[in-house]
């Protein structure tokens, strides 16, 4: 029987409050089924110190710090000078999840922007790379990095097409792909996994939204990463052993876990 790869989550939510009380039996399941990391960016300000636990108490946790586009209703200007100190005194891999998501419209559409522009300063002025939200915004977003043109980064849970794919990777960002693959209609997702460089390729859980298609109606968990990481494969003809470590070593090189 082969050996489980030993997978990292590019992107989980560990600290959400559905995981309060089971994370550690979330993460011995994550074990067990062979993750053995895990990416988890933070949401909002508030939030930063129970991130900072998390990385204490599990050496497999490994934390960024930012301001998610879905909270600007719990933003302020300040924090982005807090997050400038805060990265001072507690290690990050990343900056994020930042980004920009107009699914609701665009009334809060220059504060996000605002926001967006501010981390990405930051992350250039850190040296760190950027984990991105977009959510009916790639073009924006491809816009913005191109004014940073020394920043790398992930934008997860990707949605776009093949040609947008193509241009994150040109610019040194790679793609973080969900459960959504999993879904037979998924049909622009897949083509993309299909055809893109291996290397622009992450594997994410975005855990505990975005279950797979085994697992509509629960909370997701990194544990099921290796069910789409087995779709992934078989849509790039290529052994699910090898796919992953590929994986794993994208992921080491970005945020250098």
């Amino acid at each position: 029987m082969p050996a489980k790869p030993e997978l990292i989550d590019s992107h989980c939510h560990l600290d959400d409050q559905r995981f309060d009380g089971q994370l550690d039996e979330v993460i011995e399941r994550a074990n067990a089924a062979g993750v053995q990391a895990f990416i988890v960016p933070a949401t909002t300000a508030a939030r930063w110190p129970k991130l900072a636990r998390l990385a204490d108490r599990y050496q497999a946790i490994h934390v960024a710090y930012g301001l998610h586009p879905w909270f600007m209703s719990d933003h302020r200007l300040l924090h982005l000078q807090q997050l400038d100190q805060w990265l001072d005194s507690y290690p990050s891999v990343a900056i994020g999840e930042c980004g920009l998501d107009f699914y609701q419209g665009r009334t809060d559409e220059a504060f996000q922007f605002e926001i967006f522009r501010g981390q990405l300063s930051i992350a250039q002025n850190h040296r760190l790379p950027v984990v991105i939200h977009a959510r009916k915004s790639l073009d924006e977003v491809l816009r913005e990095l191109r004014r940073f043109p020394q920043l790398k980064g992930e934008v997860h849970s990707f949605a776009g097409s093949l040609q947008q794919a193509q241009q994150l990777f040109d610019l040194g960002f790679r793609i973080g792909i969900a459960a959504t693959v999993s879904f037979e209609r998924a049909r622009r997702l897949r083509d993309v996994v299909r055809h893109i460089d291996v290397k622009s390729l992450l594997l994410e859980s975005d855990a505990p939204d975005q279950p797979g298609a085994a697992h509509r109606g629960e909370n997701n968990e990194p544990a099921f990463i290796v069910e789409h990481l087995a779709v992934m494969a078989q849509l790039r003809e290529m052994d699910t052993g090898t796919l992953a470590q590929q994986l794993n070593n994208n992921c080491r090189e970005l945020f250098g876990v």
